[in-house]
Order: C-alpha cells, then sequence, then structure tokens
C-alpha cells in the first residue's frame, strides 16, 4: 500500500470519525490572530469556535500544540495560546451605518481602499464621525471584509445632540434626531433644565461608562414644542452645530468700522465710479457681493468690470472679526433664513454693493472682442459705484422685452456670456443643470406652496462671467511661478471610473445608455445625456445620481484642475461676503500684485480643509431644512394619487421621488402586501414571487402618502394602483 500524503494537514480518525486537522488549525490560527494580544487555552477555544462535536473537541488542543511547535502560535507555561502575528495600527473617522456595526474610512496616507468593518461591540463607544485608532485584524472575518476593533476615539466629533425628550416617573431619555446617533441618551430627571414630556432640546454628553449600554446627559437648551417652525429650524441648526447668534466681540468690532471712505484710500485705487455698473441677484438678496461694469472701448472692444466686494479691507488678521468669519468659513442658506459669515453691518452694509454707494471693491477688468475673446485683462482694487440693482427677473425682462434700463448692456453682456459658456463645453465642461426646490412661507413658516426654481439666461450670464473672473485670478497666480506660489485652489478631480460604469448603470434604467470612457468623452457623454433628459420625470433623480457619482469639489493649495469645468485651474475669488476661502484668495493676490514672497503654504492647507468641512455642513444642513419643509409641505398636502418614479430600490422599500413637488418618500416592502417581494440587488429591482411582477428603478408609479415623520424627515408612502406601471421599453 503506497504511504498517503499529508500535505495540507492530517485528517485523525477517532471511533470512526474524522478530524480534518488543517482546516482546524487554519480556524483557530484566524480566531487568535483576530484577537491579538490575548490568550486562550484549548477549553476557550472550544467554546468560542463553537465545536460541539466530541472528536473535534480531542483534536484541539493537540492541533495548538502542533501550532505551538512550528512557531505558528505561541503558548505559555501554562497552556494558554496567542496569536504572533502583527496586527496594523491604523487612524481613521467612522461611518456609523445601522445599530449592528459601523465602518471606518481609513485615512489616506495609510493607503488602505477598503472600509473597515467594526462589530457594534468593538466600537469602544465610538460615533459616527468620531476620529478613532484601530487595529485591523490580520484576516478577513466572516463577512469576507476586513474586520478590527476601535483602540482609542482619538477626538469626538460632536458631544451634542438634538431629540426629543421622553419622561418617565424616575428618569428620562432623549430619542436623538440624528439617524446615525443609534443611542438615547439617559438623562437624570434633576438634569432636564425644566424640559417637558415631548419637547425637543438639545443634551450634552457628560458620561459613558465602558459597560453602560447608554450614554448619559444634561440637556443644556430647551428648543420647544416638537413639530413647531422655528422649534424644528432650531432644531437643525442645533443638528449641525450651527451658530444661533453673532457674537458680542465682532458685532462690537465691525459697528466700530466708520462709514465714510477715507479720502487716501479711494486716491490707492483705481477709480470705476464713471463706469455703468450693476448687480444682479435673487429678488430677496441682500449682501451683494458682485457687481458687472460695461463700456465700449475706442476702438469697438468692450471692457466689462468683475467687481467684487473688498471685505478684507474691513477684515483685518487676528481680529475677532477674523477669527468669527474663519470659524463660520461660509454662510448657510436655511428655507427661511441665513445665517451669515460675517455681522450683518458688513454683509449687508459696508461691504454690500448696494446702488447708488461707493464701495471699495476687488476687480477683475476684461477688454474684450465680439467673439467673447478676452484681449487682455486688469486686475486689482478699485472703487467702484452701482447704478442700478436688479432681481433677476428684472434683468431677463428687459433683455426679453428688448426695453428698460441698461436693456442693450444685458443684451450685449448675454451674448458674449453664450459665448464663453459654448467655449467651455467645448473644452469639456459638464452641464449640471441641478434642479432647486424653494417653498412659500406664511408669517409662521408654515409652506403654502412648492416651486421649482428655472435658471433662465440671465442666471447663466451672471455665472459665465463670475466664472471667467475666478479662472482669470487662478492663472494669473499659477502662471507667475508654475504653480510654486501658495495660492487656494478651487479644485474638482477626475470622477472615479467605477463610480461612474456604477451610474451609467442606473441611467440605463431609465433608457439612456450612457457610454464611459477615457478622457474628455466621458463630459461629452455627460452633457449628451443631461440634455436627453430635460423636462423628463427622471431628471431630477439622474442629476443628483450624477452628481453623486463625482468627485466632490474642494479647497487645497495644490494647483490641481476642475473636471466639472474644464479649467486647468481655478479658485473662489468673487463672494467673500459669504465665503472665507475667497477672503483667503483676495489676501493672497494682493500680497502677490505688492510682490511679496510666497508664504508657507501648511497654514494656507489647514484653512483649506476647515472650510472644506464647513461648505459639507452647511450644505447637510441646508438639505435637511429643506427635506423638512418637504416633510411637512406633505403632510399638509391634499390626499390624493401622485404621479412619481421609483429613485432608488433595496432590500427594505422602494424610494419614489412625486413628479409635481420633487418630495422622496419611501415604500416599505413590510407594508407591500400584495405578493412577497425578494430584492435582485444586481439588478436594483424587487420581483414579486407569486406574480413575477418587477418594480424597477425608473418606474413610473402612482403613490399617495400614508404617514409622515417630521421628526426623522421621512415620508412614507403606499403603492396607489398596487404596484407601478408598465413602463414602454426601447
Amino acid at each position: 500500500m503506497g504511504r498517503k500524503s499529508d500535505r495540507g494537514g492530517k485528517k485523525g480518525k477517532q471511533g470512526g470519525k474524522v478530524v480534518d486537522t488543517a482546516q482546524l488549525a487554519r480556524k483557530i490560527m484566524s480566531f487568535l490572530d483576530n484577537h491579538f494580544g490575548q490568550e486562550f487555552n484549548a477549553k476557550q477555544i472550544i467554546k468560542k469556535l463553537e465545536i460541539r462535536d466530541s472528536v473535534a473537541k480531542g483534536a484541539v488542543e493537540p492541533t495548538m500544540h502542533k501550532l505551538a511547535a512550528a512557531g505558528s502560535i505561541s503558548k505559555s507555561p501554562r497552556n494558554y495560546f496567542a496569536s504572533i502575528k502583527e496586527p496594523e495600527f491604523i487612524e481613521g473617522e467612522v461611518d456609523y451605518v445601522n445599530p449592528r456595526f459601523a465602518f471606518i474610512k481609513p485615512d489616506p496616507k495609510h493607503g488602505i481602499e477598503e472600509d473597515i468593518m467594526i462589530k457594534e461591540a468593538d466600537l469602544k463607544h465610538a460615533l459616527d464621525g468620531d476620529r478613532v485608532r484601530i487595529m485591523v485584524y490580520p484576516t478577513k472575518g466572516s463577512s469576507g471584509r476586513i474586520e478590527g476593533k476601535v483602540l482609542e476615539i482619538v477626538s469626538r466629533v460632536r458631544d451634542e445632540f438634538v431629540g426629543r425628550v421622553e419622561i418617565s416617573p424616575r428618569y428620562a431619555f432623549v430619542v436623538p434626531d440624528f439617524k446615525k446617533m443609534h443611542h438615547d441618551i439617559f438623562v437624570h430627571r434633576g438634569d432636564l433644565k425644566g424640559a417637558e414630556h415631548n419637547q425637543k432640546v438639545v443634551v450634552k454628553l457628560s458620561e459613558w461608562r465602558e459597560d453602560d449600554k447608554n450614554p448619559t446627559g444634561k440637556v443644556i437648551r430647551v428648543l420647544g414644542k416638537a413639530g413647531e417652525h422655528e422649534v424644528e429650524i432650531h432644531s437643525i441648526m442645533a443638528e449641525f452645530g450651527l451658530p444661533f447668534e453673532y457674537p458680542s466681540g465682532p458685532e462690537e468690532e465691525a459697528n466700530a468700522i466708520p462709514e465714510a471712505i477715507p479720502q487716501q484710500e479711494i486716491q490707492s485705487r483705481r477709480d470705476m465710479r464713471d463706469v455703468p455698473t450693476f448687480t444682479i441677484d435673487p429678488v430677496d438678496a441682500k449682501d451683494f457681493d458682485d457687481a458687472i461694469s460695461y463700456q465700449v472701448l475706442p476702438n469697438g472692444n468692450y471692457e466689462i468690470g468683475v467687481h467684487i466686494a473688498d471685505v478684507t479691507y474691513y477684515v483685518k488678521p487676528k481680529t475677532q472679526l477674523e477669527k468669527e468669519a474663519f470659524d463660520r468659513a461660509t454662510s448657510v442658506y436655511l428655507v427661511d433664513r441665513t445665517i451669515p459669515m460675517l455681522p450683518e453691518r458688513l454683509s449687508n452694509g459696508l461691504c454690500s454693493l448696494r446702488p447708488n454707494e461707493d464701495k471699495l471693491t476687488f476687480s477683475c477688468v476684461f477688454e474684450m472682442d465680439e467673439n467673447a475673446d478676452v484681449v487682455k485683462h486688469w486686475i486689482g482694487r478699485t472703487v467702484t459705484h452701482s447704478n442700478r440693482r436688479f432681481a433677476y427677473e428684472e434683468g431677463q425682462e428687459n433683455i426679453d422685452n428688448q426695453s428698460g434700463d441698461f436693456y442693450q448692456e444685458l443684451t450685449i453682456l448675454n451674448d458674449l456670456a453664450k459665448k464663453l459658456r459654448k467655449r467651455r463645453f467645448d473644452k469639456g465642461a459638464v452641464n449640471f443643470e441641478t434642479v432647486e426646490v424653494k417653498f412659500k412661507l406664511d408669517e409662521k413658516g408654515k409652506p403654502l406652496g412648492l416651486m421649482v426654481k428655472e435658471r433662465k439666461d440671465i442666471h447663466k450670464l451672471i455665472e459665465e462671467f463670475m466664472l471667467l473672473a475666478n479662472r482669470t485670478v487662478a492663472e494669473f497666480i499659477y502662471n507667475k511661478d508654475k504653480g510654486k506660489d501658495t495660492f487656494v485652489y478651487r479644485i474638482h478631480d477626475f470622477p472615479d471610473l467605477q463610480r461612474l460604469e456604477t451610474f451609467a448603470t442606473f441611467a440605463k434604467k431609465f433608457g439612456h445608455d450612457l457610454k464611459i470612457s477615457e478622457g474628455a468623452k466621458i463630459s461629452k457623454a455627460l452633457n449628451q445625456l443631461m440634455d436627453e433628459i430635460v423636462g423628463k420625470p427622471e431628471q431630477n433623480v439622474l442629476e443628483q445620481l450624477a452628481i453623486r457619482s463625482m468627485a466632490k469639489a474642494k479647497y487645497t493649495t495644490e494647483a490641481k484642475g476642475h473636471f466639472g469645468l474644464a479649467f486647468a485651474h481655478y479658485t473662489h475669488f468673487t463672494s467673500p461676503i459669504r465665503r472665507y476661502p475667497d477672503m483667503m484668495v483676495h489676501r493672497l493676490l494682493q500680497h502677490y500684485l505688492d510682490n511679496g514672497k510666497s508664504p508657507d503654504p501648511d497654514p494656507w492647507e489647514e484653512k483649506c480643509v476647515h472650510s472644506s468641512e464647513r461648505e459639507k455642513r452647511a450644505a447637510d444642513a441646508e438639505r435637511a431644512s429643506i427635506k423638512y419643509k418637504q416633510v411637512e409641505y406633505m403632510s399638509l398636502a391634499e390626499e390624493k394619487d401622485y404621479d412619481g418614479i421609483v429613485s432608488g430600490v433595496t432590500e427594505w422599500g422602494v424610494y419614489v421621488e412625486i413628479t409635481e413637488t420633487k418630495c422622496e418618500g419611501l415604500v416599505r416592502v413590510a407594508d407591500m402586501n400584495d405578493d412577497y417581494y425578494d430584492f435582485d440587488e444586481k439588478n436594483m429591482r424587487l420581483i414579486g414571487s407569486k406574480t413575477k411582477k418587477m418594480i424597477t428603478l425608473g418606474d413610473k408609479v402612482s403613490v399617495r402618502v400614508v404617514n409622515t415623520d417630521i421628526d426623522r424627515r421621512t415620508i412614507d408612502l403606499e403603492f396607489a394602483d398596487n404596484g407601478p406601471k408598465q413602463r414602454k421599453r426601447r
């Protein structure tokens, strides 16, 4: 008889049963590796691995001794065993996706592409957004993913939460509004600050002992009765850490600034007060960042001036005004109010380019021919005088009717803007015309109506000249020393092809064929798709999905390009009243115009990172306020069937965007009684097990509202006709 090979481990026989010792050894090593720093004896391993077979139990200790003898694991004198494999230690940010587990997004320096899964028991009470130090297990877990455990919370991103108080005779809890806070917060009755049952409050975490399931906190602010407009808006402000009032110190500094412009300052600038100038803004705007001047030169060319409020003349470094502006980094526009970056005295007064007032400005002045080619440009500080304040609607009316103030100037500017815009798209810019929703509110904030903002030529006119100024400033500084000078750029990375391919799959389900390839052809394909969907029910859904598949724009000192705009270099120069990075740009620009040397980039990069984070916070808060009003609007809307489009399909339900109101709600699978539905993840659809009826992304459906939850900002729907209308297949 030939001898059996024992490569891959012997199979031991006892009582007729066979134990695969190689597989057992792998299980033991994997368990020990994933419990690095802990020791276990054979009995504990049997229990942890849930080995119930008596023969397999008997094989555990001999297998462990063999592994130790081979140097694969370590053994203590007391017959306790441990891993010898070194785990990896990394830092990252927590994405707490559901109550059972979270993912850690590793810092880029670690070079780990995949997010690391952490089970709830191994989170060490880390919360969503926290920075943590974790141990990565050497082998993948049962989930098939890289797993790990939190060793230390490096920093908490937040310790204050908004929620509804629930009071019982002996204790109270705050149920947080924030969807990614999966723990109610225990509050001693003496720490309620007078809050009553079901009121909205802000609670601050005070303690979270290792063995406690829930954190303990103290109420620090009582917002009021849940559901009231002011209370809900304050809840959103508190949820995102937005300030409720402007501090007195910066206010006092702003109020102390003289109204009159010193004559000496006027003489040091280019005086453009005699050139016809006007502002074009939303009808309810009060902070006018930018103005445009226009005149025809003797050679027949046009001189177009883009004039921007000179905020840095008033806001000096190391002042309280500066510190507060940096901390806020951006104005935030909620549905019913603006939370300004600067005090009102500056934002709506001294800096605002109001009509019939002399103003200090920072300008890009272009000489352009009739083909919209820039013959030359000038950048510097100016003094200007706006002759007219246009609302968008007025300006558009004057162009359409060919009458009214400055109609000839506006018409020529519009023609030039169209040429600039066409050239931009020809070079590969992506045309994202996102749908914006605006609410008409009564004096108590109740939504009376909802309208979709329409972008007309006048909006695009302003946009093109602001883009031209921003690009010109960025290129001017870059070309000064081939990008070696420290500057603040606005960059937008080339999109990830894999994410674009996923988006193309989505688009195909709506009947659109998006061909993804390298280079500028991506822009052409995206623009073709954007043109195809204008006015169609799926427009908003696909625009939002397309934007999500793109890289996020950000501020940085790295001189990279902007994919979406197809600019080699780009910055933000045109809105310093509402954006701190524009103030940074103004300061650096003047520094170089004064022949200053390039400063150390590190402090500027830190400010860029902070500004990008604050920008994201503002966008999230703005979206939350719109969603709140959408939910409230649908709670008050007429009880009827609404046409909608399936905007998302998951194992728990079908997301539907209501075409009329652009509000998104959820039809829960648990509430779909006509059949049992299976989720086909690959094709993003639900399939009825009996009827084989399919509910697919892009289906046109009819729905009715069954429930609205303002706290969680959700709308529950049901199909009005037992499912989707059959879509015509192309």
